[in-house]
Formats: C-alpha cells, structure tokens, sequence
C-alpha cells in the first residue's frame, strides 16, 4: 500500500496554537519557576569542602538539568515557529523572551560551575568518586577546565547580561533583514530560500538572472549586513580580551572538542588535494559551453534526464536504502515521516536552508527543508534525518552526556546522507542519470573542500582585520573574493563577493567558526561509511555506540577508540578525500 506522507510538519502535538499557544504560555511559566528555583539554591551554594558535599551536587545538577530540558523544548518550538512562517512577529518576541531567560539562566549556571569547580583538587576527586557524578565526569572536567579560563562568576554574568541586547541581538537582526527580503521572478514574489533553489535551475538564464538579483538584493542591504557582522565580531573580540584570549580560534576548536594540529591536517590535506576537483570543475564548465565555471553554475545540471522525485517518493527511497543500513535507523526514518515531522512544502514567507531541531522531553525532532524534488532535495532531508536520528541514539544517556558538539554533528548527518546518495548512483537506470547523480555527490565535495574552505579562510581574516577597527562592506566583499579565488583554486570565472552577507552562518551567535565542522563531519563520516562497507551488515549498533560517545569524547580519543586512527595526522583525512577523487574519475570518464 502506498502511504502519502504530509509535507508539512505537527508542532500541535507540543503546544497548540502556533505563537499564541496558551500551552506554550504555561511551559514558559513553568520553566522560569524552575529557573528561579534553581537560582535561589545555586546562589547559596559554596565550593565542595568534601566527597560528602557529592548529593547536593547532584541534586543541583539535576535541577539545572530541568530548566535546560524546559529551554530547549522552547527553544525548539520557536525555532520552528520563525522558519516556518518569517512574518511571525510574536514568534520574533517569543525568542526574544527566551534569550532573556536562557540569558539569566546561563549567568547562574556559570556561578555554579565556577564555585563548583574551585573545589580542590583532592575534593574534586573525591566528588567523581560519587556513582551519578561519575557518569558524567567527562562533561564535569570539561567545566573545570572552561571555568579556569573565564572570568570571575560575576563578570562572566555580566557579559551574559549585556549580550542579549548586545550579541544576540545583532544576531537576530540578521534574521530580520533577511525575512524581510523579496526577489521578483516570473511575476511572483519569492523568499531567499525560493530564489536560492532556482540556482539549481538547467536554464542558464534563469540562474544568472536568479543571481544578479539576489546578489543585487544582498547589495541593497550591504551596508546593514556589514554593520551587524561587524558588531558580532566585535562583540566576541572584546570578550575573547577581557579572558585574556589571543587566539580566535580558542573558542571554536574547545566547542568542537578537537585540537588545532587535527583542524591543520584536516585542511593541509584538502589543500594539497584540490586538482581533481579542479578538473571536475573545468570539465563541467566545458559540459555547459564555458571556459570558466561561474559561482551560480555551481548547482547547475550537466545532465539533461536529471531525475526528479515527488515528496513521496523521495521518502520511499530514503526508507529503502535506510533499511540496507539497519532496522533502528529506517524504523526511525519511517516515524518521522509517519508523525509528520517534517516540514518540506514549497511556498513564500519560509526561512531559506534547512535544520533538525531536537525536542527533548518529547523524544522527538522536527526538520525543516524546501523541497521541490531534486536528488539534491532528497540529499537534504536524508541529511537532516540523520542529525534526528543521532539525538535518538543519544536517548539511553544522562542529559548532560548528550551534548555533542557540531563537527561530530555533522558526522551523523553527511553519514546518512552519504548511504542515500551512493545507493542513488548504483541504481541509475541510465548513463545520463548517472551523470547526475555523481555530479550530485561531487557537488557535496566542492561544497565542503572549496565552499566551506573559502568560508573559513574569509573568517580567519575578518576576525584580524577586525582586531584594527570596523571593516568596510567593501573589505568584505574584496576578503570574500580573495578566499573564493584561493579555495577554489582560481578555477571559477565569476565569484559571489557578496557571500558573506548571504551566509546565515557568519551570524549564528551559539557557535563560532559554523564552517570547519562540515567538513571534519564530512570527511569523518567518509571513514566511518568506509568502514560500514567493509563491516557489511551488522555495523549499525558499532555506529550507534559511536554516536552514544560523541558527547562523552574529544574527537581524537573517538577516532581512535572506534576507527582506530590518529586524525592529527594528514594520512588520516587522505583516505576520505581519495573516495571523492574516485568520484571524480567516474564524473570524467561518463562525460568524456
């Protein structure tokens, strides 16, 4: 029988009634209860004296714990609210309350981890002695080691304070200017999202049209992107001073849980390693009649019997191919699609890109997407599926021992992705659509060894520019072609200057440097699918006994302990890269 999923998603089933959920209302309410009375105890709370002093730890640890689980619910709900619908404005004012409150919350939070980790030595290990507490010592470690690097708990609260109006605010701003952008085309009015998937357009006019106008619309509002990029960077540098941080890169790679020696060889090998995409970039260019590829072609079809699939049977092939993998990720796959957690219709007034949210005390996420029935598309919610499905796996363990970071996000992600797009090559019907379909896979490689590359060489350097005073759009929009030429390897005929006011990314306040970890998940889950095939079929428990231990790890003890590698080493990230290069030899053999 033929099921027909719903393209649209059910927040009903967390609160009904959209932003003016009376349901809602009360979780907030509730939620800053919890707040309070986490406030009231953590205030009280002094530095463990002894091992004795363990359960009132705990007991803290567990309220804390309840007000993060009310915050990401909340978190997660407006989240959807504001991407499903952009012209929500008590959806905009319902995440402002809740930056407020998470706000308030972190600035205690921090006190008490602060006073909890300026117990001594002999204490502290007294304390992870205690059964509970021993079962999340990694992450209680972790806030030792992170409250010895910040400032006293009263200026830490304070920074916290001045951020809401100050960091998140320049943040949410983005969103504002970007909601209220509309590119006219064939007599309609599209969002960013809608004008973004007319790239992937065959017809060349479309695309360049498509681009002008949308680079053209980035450019009406330069000065406004400028301006907040500006105050963000400014923002986290004057931070960074007062703790006494000179490296930029402290922050991102102490989230990411990784060291610098694993990010330079993870690059140092792409960098050596880029003239096969080169070719493939070279070889498309010719395909579509230029001496040079453009940065609006880079989507573009080179295969005229492009396949395309309705929702419906996007959902089927991915459950299909799912199911070769393992029981729990399909049955999984299957729930989602069944209880309607996603949101894929294709209409105005959504927010452009894609995200998984994770509902926690429902056991439950949400993914949002435009569909419009590329293989791209049914890339793209595979990806998002496998974000779900590694919060599913992560279901057995403590709260706190669930907190991964991006990089090993993005491993589950690119992962799931991965088993969809090389299943949809080995069952092409026809050479054209295996065209396509290897094109469709060398995209992701451009994507994450020349897009993302460029996104990280342009930060690197705003963020020095940005140590001497305001930068210019103009600065901008020269670091941002600078970076395009050196990542792509001067292989693009017309750039994207304007890319960085584009980039929703550049934006995001809760992670600094949001580009690197796509392609350390990329590249990452390349060995891991490596090993999968080498496993053949019982891999799925290993795999999800390696995502249980994303949370629990630095990711050079995970590769070692699960894959048995050194990924500080350029050999590691060789092997992944020499998969894409193979992809690249079939692209040029088929084309040739």
């Amino acid at each position: 029988m033929n099921t027909t999923y719903s393209d649209v998603w059910d927040l009903d089933v967390f609160f009904q009634g959209g932003s003016e959920s009376k349901e809602f209302r009360e979780h907030l309410e509730t939620l800053k209860e919890k707040k309070t009375h986490f406030e009231e105890n953590a205030f009280a709370f002094h530095p463990p004296q002894s091992g004795r002093d363990a359960d009132l730890v705990w007991d803290l640890i567990e309220q804390a714990k309840e007000v993060m689980l009310y915050l990401r619910q909340a978190g997660a709900f407006v989240s959807c609210l504001e991407a499903q619908n952009m012209h929500d404005r008590k959806a905009d004012e319902l995440r402002g309350e809740i930056t407020s409150i998470s706000a308030d919350f972190s600035s205690v939070f921090t006190r008490f981890q602060q006073q909890l980790s300026d117990s001594s030595e002999e204490v502290w290990d007294e304390l992870l002695q205690h059964e509970q507490l021993n079962e999340i010592s990694f992450v209680l470690n972790e806030w030792r080691q992170k409250a010895k690097d910040k400032l006293s708990s009263t200026e830490e609260a304070l920074i916290g304070a001045l951020a809401v109006d100050g960091y998140h605010g320049w943040g949410q701003m983005y969103d504002t200017i970007v909601g209220s952008m509309e590119i006219s085309h064939d007599g309609k009015k599209l969002s960013v999202g809608q004008a973004n998937n007319l790239l992937s357009s065959p017809d060349k006019k479309t695309r360049k049209e498509i681009f002008d106008k949308l680079e053209n619309a980035w450019k009406q509002n330069e000065e406004l992107f400028a301006k907040t990029l500006n105050h963000l960077a400014g923002f986290r540098l004057s931070v960074y001073k007062k703790r006494g941080w000179d490296d930029i890169m402290k922050e991102p790679l102490e989230y990411n849980r990784m060291k610098q020696e694993t990010l330079d060889a993870m690059w140092g090998a792409i960098s050596q390693n880029k003239d096969p995409f080169v070719k493939y970039l070279n070889r498309k260019a010719e395909l579509l009649g230029k001496e040079k590829l453009d940065w609006f072609d880079q989507d573009a079809p080179v295969a005229e019997s492009t396949s395309t699939m309705t929702y419906d049977e996007g959902a089927r092939f991915i459950l299909k191919q799912f199911s070769r993998f393992g029981e729990e990720m399909a049955g999984f796959a299957e729930k989602a699609f069944e209880d309607n957690w996603i949101e894929a219709e294709d209409r105005a007034g959504k927010r452009p890109g894609g995200f998984c949210t994770s509902f926690p005390m429902s056991d439950q996420s949400r993914i949002f997407m435009t569909y419009s029935g590329s293989m791209s598309n049914v890339s793209t919610l595979a990806h998002e599926l496998g974000h779900a499905f590694h919060s599913y796996a992560l279901r057995p363990m403590h709260t706190l021992n669930r907190n991964y970071a991006m990089n090993v996000a993005e491993t589950a992600s690119t992962f799931a992705e991965m088993i969809v797009a090389d299943a949809a090559v080995k069952e092409a019907q026809t050479k054209e659509e295996k065209i396509a379909l290897v094109e469709d896979k060398l995209q992701r490689s451009v994507a994450f060894f020349m897009n993302i590359h460029a996104r990280f060489l342009f930060e690197t350097r705003f963020y020095e520019e940005r140590k001497k005073g305001i930068v210019s759009a103009d600065k901008l929009n020269e670091l941002m072609v600078e970076a395009q030429k050196e990542a792509f390897s001067d292989s693009l005929g017309e750039g994207h200057p304007r890319f960085w006011a584009s980039k929703l990314h550049f934006y995001i306040t809760g992670v600094p440097f949001y580009n690197f970890p796509y392609t350390f998940g990329y590249l990452f889950s390349l060995s891991i699918y490596a090993k999968a095939l080498e496993s053949g079929e019982n891999y799925e428990e290993k795999y999800m006994a390696l995502l249980r231990d994303t949370a629990i790890m630095n990711v050079e003890d995970l590769a070692m302990k699960h894959l048995g590698e050194d990924i500080t080493q350029e050999a590691f990230w060789e092997k992944g890269i020499k998969l894409c290069i193979a992809d690249v030899d079939e692209f040029l053999e088929l084309t040739n």
